[in-house]
């Protein structure tokens, strides 16, 4: 039998498939770069290599990690580094709440309830929506929201796929938006704080520098992504005409309206409540001047958040019977960090490798060489970041983890681009518009198999060219949309978060 001639870009994935198959898990992998910074420290060392720090004019040596001082750093650091990375205590105080949340079934709840009630008119922009504002349930939105998605299209007429398109586009490109704080922002900004630190260890990226950004983004992407289902793919589609899909049952739990009510009501007494002190005079959570740019409650927002979503949840809970006991509240606790043992694991490798690029100078090296190169082909405006955001963008055919692929770049880019006058921030939105946009049509992308599996319920031909062929649409248009976006509030000067523009 004669075998069909693959096309250009079937080729192409192919070859992307092979070699992101080839790289180590991400444990490995940054293990494998802790053990090449070792070695080019010493190589960098053999010549005497020295590097003028921008902040106060220091002539620093790229310090040799095979030396004994350096044997030193690796041994006795090793726990300060795990113990004190940033993002580890950001990401799982925050999952502490929102797994509280999720494990009681609100989460799970206000996104089904939500689609499926939404009005027919509405619903792909709910659909997209949902998906995007998903995300407060790490991946979870990635496998709930795109079947549920596909069966309110089925029973309203319209061609399932696109609804499981248009669901999988919100939750999965549309990752890095929200109108809430999320675990990514603490991730990220834990990261990208500690790359920072290279160039000017005063300096604090906070889970809510892109936060401006994120909300409008929501809404954007909301618009686009409805915009794409309607106006390209679902008339791409055409008209369904396969058999009905048996329509799978949930558990609904007890008194589940009444607990989302109550958890409404609990969620705004409490926002209510940290508004009033706000306002107080001499509130303890505004600075000086009566602000709260900068202030404790920005200082403190991962436990103001971490408070919400445990009143939120404690609330749902009780209500739906999930929590009997306050000792449930502490298993359903135990039981969200438990599905954090991985990044944990992650963390370890992680820290090592950013604490030897700091110590040994490297980083510093890179920044201050990258940027005179840079600057010496004038090569410095926004061109530059759009460049950055195509590169990260083509970066997640290879690497599809985000925390994974921002700890790699973070500690080069960071301080090149605030070389550059670039603020950490800014660097750090232009990697999460990346990061998110190709997440959908990368062929490593883990979730990629689920998701071809509920399209193959309702075309039972569907292969990996019908999965790509119906996201590439989002894919591309996110991208180009996010942008477009960055260039508006580069240009116009829009805060991208409280306090936070394009430059220093």
């Amino acid at each position: 039998m004669k075998k069909e001639k693959k096309g250009l870009f079937q080729r192409f994935l192919d070859v992307v498939e092979r070699v992101g198959n080839k790289l180590p898990d991400p444990f490995i992998l940054f293990i494998g770069l802790a053990v090449f910074m070792i070695i080019v420290s010493y190589i960098f060392s053999l010549f005497d290599a020295t590097v003028v720090h921008p902040g106060n004019g220091e002539e620093l040596p790229i310090q040799n990690l095979l030396s004994g001082e350096g044997l030193q750093f690796i041994l006795t650091s090793m726990l300060d580094n795990f113990t004190g990375f940033a993002p580890l205590g950001l990401v799982l105080v925050m999952m502490l709440g929102i797994g509280l949340a999720e494990k009681v079934g609100l989460l799970d709840y206000a996104i089904r309830k939500t689609i499926l009630n939404s009005p027919p008119i509405l619903v792909t922009y709910t659909v997209v929506f949902m998906g995007i504002l998903g995300n407060l349930a790490s991946d979870a939105a990635v496998v709930l929201v795109p079947p549920l998605a596909a069966m309110v299209f089925y029973k309203i007429g319209r061609h399932p796929l696109a609804g499981l398109a248009a669901g999988f586009a919100g939750a999965g490109a549309g990752f890095t938006a929200n109108l809430f704080i999320a675990g990514t922002d603490a991730l990220l900004s834990g990261i990208s704080t500690e790359a920072a630190a290279i160039i000017d260890d005063t300096l604090i990226v906070t889970p809510v520098d892109n936060w401006y950004f994120n909300i409008v983004s929501v809404f954007v992407l909301t618009i686009v992504g409805s915009l794409v289902t309607t106006k390209f793919v679902e008339p791409r589609l055409g008209t369904y005409k396969g058999d009905a899909v048996e329509e799978e049952k949930t558990e609904e739990l007890p008194n589940a309206g009444k607990g989302f009510l109550n958890a409404v009501i609990a969620g705004l007494s409490y926002i209510a409540l940290i508004v009033i002190v706000i306002f107080l005079p001499n509130s303890p959570l505004t600075n000086e001047d009566g602000g709260i740019v900068p202030s404790p409650f920005l200082e403190g927002i991962i436990p103001i958040i971490l408070f919400l979503f445990i009143i939120v949840g404690v609330t749902f809970g009780i209500t739906v019977g999930k929590i009997k006991s306050s000792k449930d509240v502490s298993d359903y606790m135990a039981e969200s960090i438990k599905d954090m043992a991985g990044y944990i694991v992650l963390v370890f490798a992680i820290a090592q490798f950013i604490a030897y690029f700091t110590w040994s100078n490297l980083g510093t090296w890179v920044a201050v060489n990258g940027a005179e190169f840079l600057e010496s082909i004038e090569f410095t405006g926004i061109g530059l970041i759009i460049g950055y955001i195509i590169f990260t963008a083509l970066m997640n055919f290879v690497i599809t983890s985000g925390s994974a692929k921002w700890a790699i770049e973070a500690p080069i880019f960071i301080p090149m681009f605030m070389q550059l006058g670039y603020h950490p921030a800014f660097t750090q939105v232009a990697y999460r518009v990346a990061d998110s946009s190709t997440n959908i049509v990368t062929p490593l992308f883990p979730y990629m198999v689920i998701i071809l599996s509920f399209i193959q319920k309702y075309d039972k031909k569907a292969s990996i060219g019908t999965y790509i062929s119906l996201m590439l649409p989002y894919s591309i248009t996110f991208l180009i949309t996010w942008i477009i976006l960055i260039l508006i509030f580069f240009f116009t000067g829009i805060p991208y978060g409280p306090g936070i523009t394009t430059h220093l």
